[in-house]
């Protein structure tokens, strides 16, 4: 099984029981990267902290997670890596960038409005991608009245 998919498992609830939404698990080059959000707004210092110990706790029970590395918590930020069709629902409609894998028909680049996301793909500005053929996708965020 994915290592980030057992830790995922292990966090959500006490994520969760802290008020607060597990965005994302990434595990690689020495780093676990854990993605901490308040649902209606953002995650302070304090939290982050909190919910660092907490983690750190919970690894260091059940050990699920092979050498060492370094537990990294945080917001997801203002712009958010886009990476699985669960975190594309969440931002249909609002303005993103993705970049697609070379071989893919069409402009590599593109930005525009999410329009839809099911569990096959997307479609943004008018043109539909299946998951396999993004290779990085994020929200866009703009200063002043949206």
């Amino acid at each position: 099984m994915d290592p980030a998919v057992v830790v995922e498992e292990l966090v959500r609830p006490v994520v969760a029981a802290d008020g607060l939404e597990l965005f994302d698990v990434r595990f690689g080059g020495g780093a676990l990267q854990v993605f901490v959000d308040r649902p209606g707004g953002g995650v302070d210092l304090d939290t982050v902290s909190r919910v660092t110990r907490q983690v750190s706790d919970l690894l260091d029970e059940h050990d699920p997670l092979p050498g060492q590395y370094t537990l990294e918590v945080s917001s997801p930020g203002l712009e958010r890596d886009l990476r699985r069709p669960d975190h594309f629902r969440r931002y249909v409609g609002r303005e993103v960038k993705v970049k697609t894998r070379p071989g893919t028909d069409g402009e590599r680049r593109l930005e525009g409005v999410l329009a839809e996301a099911d569990e096959a793909g997307v479609v943004v500005a008018g043109r539909r991608l299946a998951y396999g053929d993004i290779e990085s996708a994020r929200t866009v965020f703009r200063w002043g009245n949206p």
